[in-house]
Parts: C-alpha cells; sequence; structure tokens
C-alpha cells in the first residue's frame, strides 16, 4: 500500500468515542480512500480496528490526542483482514495489558494463531465491562459476504451503535436481508 502523505484525523463522535480517519490521498488509491477505526475512552479503553500495520504510526498519534497508548485495555474489530487487524501485534506491543476481544470463532480460526497475546474470545451476549457496560452481540453469519457485531452501552438509554461491513460482492437482496437482521436484533434489545 502506497500511503503518501496519509492525513490522520480525531473527532469525537459521541461522549468519549472518538473516530480516528486516515485519508489516503487520491494519487495513492484512484478516488482516495478512508481508514476508520473507533476508540472508546473509559477506565478500560477499547480501540475498535487497529488499521492497517502501514497506519500505525498515524494511528497511533491520534489515540495519544485523547489517552496513552499504552493505557488500553482491547482491541477488537469486525472481522480479520490487514484493514482491521494489520497493526493488532503492534498495538499489544505498546499496551501490554491489552487484549484482543472477539468472537469465539474468530478467536479459534484466526486471532489465537495471529496475534502475540491470546485473545479474549466472547461469548453471544458477554459483556465486556469498560467502567459503563458495553455489550458485544456478534451475529451469527446469515448472508454470504456480510459479518455484523452490534455494540450497545448498557448503563443507560443512550443509542446502540450498528458495526457492519459487506463486500461489494454482496447483492442488493442479502444488503436488504441483512438490515432486515440488524433491525430485528435491536428492536429486541
Amino acid at each position: 500500500m502506497n500511503t503518501a502523505s496519509p492525513q490522520t484525523r480525531i473527532d469525537e463522535i459521541a461522549p468519549d468515542i472518538f473516530r480516528i480517519s486516515t485519508a489516503i490521498p487520491p494519487g495513492a488509491i484512484a478516488n482516495g480512500f478512508t481508514f476508520n477505526q473507533y476508540l472508546i475512552r473509559d477506565d478500560q479503553p477499547l480501540l475498535f480496528h487497529s488499521g492497517p500495520r502501514l497506519l500505525f504510526d498515524a494511528v497511533r498519534g491520534a489515540v495519544e490526542r485523547v489517552l496513552p497508548a499504552s493505557s488500553l485495555r482491547y482491541i477488537s474489530f469486525s472481522h480479520f483482514e490487514a484493514d482491521e487487524c494489520g497493526a493488532l501485534n503492534h498495538w499489544l506491543e505498546v499496551a501490554p495489558q491489552a487484549e484482543p476481544a472477539c468472537g469465539q470463532i474468530a478467536a479459534m480460526v484466526s486471532i489465537g494463531d495471529y496475534a502475540i497475546r491470546a485473545p479474549r474470545a466472547l461469548a453471544n451476549g458477554e459483556t465486556l465491562n469498560l467502567g459503563r457496560r458495553i455489550e458485544l452481540l456478534p451475529m451469527d453469519k446469515h448472508c454470504d459476504n456480510i459479518s455484523l457485531g452490534l455494540y450497545r452501552e448498557k448503563t443507560s438509554a443512550g443509542p446502540c451503535y450498528l458495526i457492519h461491513t459487506y463486500s461489494a460482492s454482496a447483492g442488493a437482496q442479502d444488503r436488504v436481508a441483512f438490515l432486515t437482521r440488524a433491525l430485528r436484533v435491536m428492536a429486541g434489545m
């Protein structure tokens, strides 16, 4: 990846929840491209998506504008690809108390082998206590090329955050089925 002159910014999108965005210039990738990570600042901070290895320094710089990178407690992600997990081991090196937090299948087939530290394998509905209560609700794969995880803050009537990904090869019907299933899960919360 040619990351010539990436621009990284960090924005607080909800109280203590930050989006880190690194824009890759159009000269490096046609029409440009943006990588995003999410940082939850709490007693036990969580970084959602590690970013690719080559952007680690830029993302770390953004994290350190909010909190010391060494204070991260969990690194989590929606699925295992370089843009979500490429820098995982770099984060584990700078944050000695951090654990990868993922679903049981990801822990078994990918993260348990890839990460330099054992993952925290989460069951459906298992909670991570970050200070406030954050709940990961991994969902079974229900359409090809689509994965989904829901995070919500449990101690208030606050919003539910939907984190999802799907590939361009997923058809329109798959996307509708995916969103319908996600809305049904959220309605039952």
